[in-house]
């Protein structure tokens, strides 16, 4: 599972050009992926191959999402929405979380769903006008952090969590906590010069949000990132990478990756890889649904909303898609568990000033001119 980014890599320059000529003249976002799913019950004339080309009037009546969740763990859960609600096809674009942001709040692109593990940017959609309002029996059962003025809506918890190559670690203990990390790395330079991962903040969402949630919460924080970035810390955009290098031997270990991203892959076979969760505390990102402000076709985009946010009432599902749904037990059980919390407070790294402060700080930390 999630092998997503090569391929989308490789098909980009394609998806961009369809999702261009969806979105209207002067479009400019870029997407790494699009595929159409046709209804079940389709009408003569519409695809009949998923991943087809939409002809023009399918994708009309399409339900339109913009997502940053791989097709490998979306996939499934398109397909058991459309099980339950075979008249809707459903047209699914993959951009990055930055992308998204700027498609639906900068260039008034037009999609029923956006779908986000980058909380700060979804919360800012919705505080700046972009998302509607929706309530039902199904968003009023989630618990109170899951959801923020009706218009954002939590449906996955997901860990970030520090993975590591087992090989690597050979005759070494493992680290508990951030503390313990930044003793390991400052004692053992050579083992893991150049072996360290960790998101780039300056291109990732949902880095920049990772990043300013654990200055918030240790002061360890800027210690790590110093040693790290003497250490020569390697940057990427995204977890799938960072696993891969992981698996491959390239790195010892990567800090912040998404936890249900690591545990797809080593089922799926990588073999000497280990997932941590430190015990100080494990920030939880809650992957996220608006309805964008400009949505065609409300209706579908409801039932898909509601579909979503019950997903923990179909752990088949769940288990397919990698995703961990909303499950208020699991976090009670670990109190090192921290759910980011929606709301205005997200929105305080966000402010143009802070967020330049910010990243003039990680760069002098962690980049290695």
């Amino acid at each position: 599972m999630h092998r997503a980014c090569l391929a989308i890599c490789l098909n980009a320059v394609l998806a961009v050009a369809c999702v261009l000529a969806g979105t209207g003249a002067g479009a400019a976002f870029e997407a790494e992926a699009r595929k159409f799913y046709p209804a079940p019950n389709a009408p003569p004339g519409a695809p009949a191959q998923t991943g087809a080309p939409a002809a023009p009037d399918a994708a009309g009546r399409a339900l339109r999402i913009i997502s940053t969740a791989d097709l490998d763990a979306f996939e499934p859960i398109i397909l058991g929405f459309q099980a339950e609600n075979p008249d809707i096809a459903v047209d699914y674009t993959i951009a990055s979380t930055s992308q998204l942001m700027r498609a639906i709040h900068d260039e008034g692109a037009v999609f029923d769903l956006a779908i986000s593990s980058a909380m700060d940017l979804q919360t800012k959609l919705a505080n700046d006008g972009f998302a509607q309002a929706y309530r039902s029996g199904a968003t009023d059962a989630l618990p109170q952090w899951a959801r923020w003025r009706n218009q954002v809506f939590a449906f996955t918890q997901e860990p970030a969590v520090l993975i590591l190559s087992e090989s690597a670690f050979a005759g070494i203990a493992i680290p508990r906590n951030r503390e313990e990390l930044i003793a390991l790395l400052r004692d053992n330079p050579a083992r893991f010069r150049g072996r360290i991962g960790t998101y780039d903040v300056r291109v990732s969402g949902f880095g920049y949000l990772m990043a300013t949630q654990d200055s918030r919460n240790a002061e360890a924080y800027w210690r790590l990132m110093e040693v790290m970035g003497r250490l020569e810390a390697r940057l990427y955009c995204c977890s799938g990478d960072m696993i891969r290098d992981v698996a491959d031997g390239r790195l010892a270990l990567a800090y912040n990756v998404l936890g249900s991203y690591a545990s797809a892959r080593i089922a799926e076979n990588a073999p000497g890889v280990r997932i941590v969760q430190l015990n100080d505390f494990v920030n939880v990102m809650l992957r996220t649904v608006t309805i964008p402000a400009g949505a065609r076709h409300v209706d579908s985009a409801h039932k898909m909303v509601d579909f979503l946010v019950t997903l923990g009432q179909r752990p088949e599902l769940a288990a397919r898609s990698g995703l961990p749904p909303i499950d208020d037990r699991v976090l009670r059980a670990n109190n090192a568990m921290r759910p980011i919390r929606l709301g205005p407070g997200l929105l305080v790294y966000l402010d143009s000033q802070k967020r330049r402060n910010f990243l003039r700080s990680w760069t002098s930390s962690l980049v290695q001119e």
